[in-house]
């Protein structure tokens, strides 16, 4: 590989890393609502404040699927450059329908748990895209600094 090809990559996968650390800080901003809904339909909210959590759960969940495409996306660039990369990030739907159906404290704690999870999981993947991102602006700012052969 070429050093213009190598830089090439190391770019798409510095695009790719930016894209899914978008995602993961708004997916953090859902769930932390999400989670300040749920603090309150622990303590008696009700059907709206309930509906209010989903609503950014719902948004959350949906900023983790985008943060899941970029986060494949980047470890396709990754491979292409020969760094391995492994993420998982899950955010279960059963429990949100249970919070609905059954809203009562045990169903509320529950989904509480599964928002604080799910928070955990994005900040460990935002701090690991982070790391993974620097190191390619470093590898960049290498790349660049280094004279063509």
């Amino acid at each position: 590989m070429t050093k213009q090809d190598t830089l090439r990559e190391v770019r798409e996968a510095i695009t790719a890393a930016n894209r899914a650390l978008d995602s993961l800080e708004n997916a953090g901003r859902e769930l932390k609502g999400a989670r300040n809904w749920g603090l309150l339909d622990l303590f008696g909210g009700g059907t709206v404040t309930t509906l209010l959590k989903h609503g950014r759960m719902d948004k959350a969940r949906r900023q983790i699927e985008d943060a899941k495409y970029y986060l494949q996306v980047l470890k396709k660039e990754l491979r292409d450059i020969d760094v391995p990369m492994n993420f998982n990030i899950e955010v279960g739907g059963f429990l949100s329908f249970a919070d609905l159906f059954f809203d009562g404290a045990v169903a509320d704690w529950m989904v509480q748990s599964r928002i604080n999870d799910a928070q955990r999981q994005v900040e460990l993947a935002h701090g690991k895209v982070l790391e993974i991102l620097g190191n390619l602006q470093r590898w960049e700012d290498d790349l660049l600094a280094s004279p063509d052969p």
